[in-house]
């Protein structure tokens, strides 16, 4: 499965994810649950077969990295 099977939100998330920032501070930020973002996370990893915090982090900066250099290249 790819990033692009993951709907707008949890898109949203695994950016955010890919930021730095924790469950607490996505919540805070897109102004949800704690709990909401939670199930956010789990249904990204479940969707992507992904098992660790740190493999989600690492996919999400290798995913959002790309995303970001690719939006730069098509400004050009």
């Amino acid at each position: 499965m790819r990033s692009t099977d993951l709907s707008p939100r949890e898109t949203e998330v695994l950016k955010l994810i890919a930021t730095g920032k924790t469950t607490k501070e996505i919540a805070g930020a897109l102004r949800l649950s704690v709990h909401t973002v939670s199930n956010h996370r789990k249904h990204i990893c479940r969707k992507l077969g992904i098992h660790s915090t740190a493999e989600l982090v690492a996919y999400a900066v290798r995913t959002t990295l790309g995303y970001e250099q690719a939006k730069a290249a098509a400004a050009d």
